[in-house]
């Protein structure tokens, strides 16, 4: 952390540290799950702390019709991927079913896309029975956090894990409610954007995505 304020240098210093406070999962021979592409540097230190496979959790938005933006759900990487519907928003937009299964098939093609393109043709680690550990840079409204839970609940873990950096007080308190455990390095009031929390807080591009997945593939593994 920086010296004299609370904040990281970078987002691996902040995965260092929160490795620290996830040790006592190690035992648990846990799953690393990072949102990309900012929780991958993150996500990567506290993998290799715990000897703990990495992997990614893509999150694609279903739109309403006509209004992209506006969600009426989301697909979420899984095998097979997850939906998560927000039921209120459906019935109240009366959006028909074919529309939502074709977004839906249409967001699954992309999460498979983006996938390969990270992964290559690597199966994502399955998550059944297992500790899952969902790692970000930080939150700020949490919605993209919230649909990746929902998502990894219905893959159905043994226990679910939150672990950030930083994030607003409010939202943690609604994001405690989806998980097991919650780790939050730092919780800010007034809160602002996870960027101020951080010297460095430079875009993570594609190759260095692909780079720490490749890396954290060879690290063996606990019993190794």
């Amino acid at each position: 952390m920086r010296p004299g304020s609370p904040g990281f240098r970078d987002r691996r210093e902040a995965g260092r540290l929160l490795a620290e406070r996830l040790l006592p999962f190690r035992a648990e021979d846990p799953v690393v799950l990072a949102l990309p592409r900012g929780g991958v540097p993150t996500a990567f230190e506290v993998a290799q702390a715990l000897r703990a496979p990495l992997d990614l959790v893509l999150v694609r938005k279903i739109g309403a019709p006509g209004h992209e933006e506006y969600a009426i759900g989301a697909v979420v990487d899984g095998t097979p991927p997850q939906v998560v519907r927000n039921e209120a928003v459906i019935r109240a937009l009366r959006v028909p079913e074919p529309y939502i299964a074709e977004e839906t098939a249409r967001q699954v093609a992309e999460i498979a896309r983006r996938r390969a393109a990270y992964l290559g043709s690597r199966p994502p680690v399955p998550l059944r029975g297992r500790t899952a550990i969902l790692i970000d840079d930080g939150i700020a409204t949490g919605a993209t956090v919230k649909a990746a839970l929902r998502g990894l609940a219905q893959a159905g873990p043994a226990r679910l894990v939150l672990a950030v950096p930083v994030a607003p007080p409010e939202v943690l308190a609604e994001l405690r409610l989806l998980v097991d455990d919650l780790v939050c390095l730092l919780a800010p009031d007034p809160f602002r954007a996870v960027g101020l929390f951080y010297d460095d807080f430079s875009q993570t591009s594609d190759e260095e995505v692909v780079t720490l997945l490749a890396a954290a593939s060879r690290t063996p593994g606990p019993d190794a």
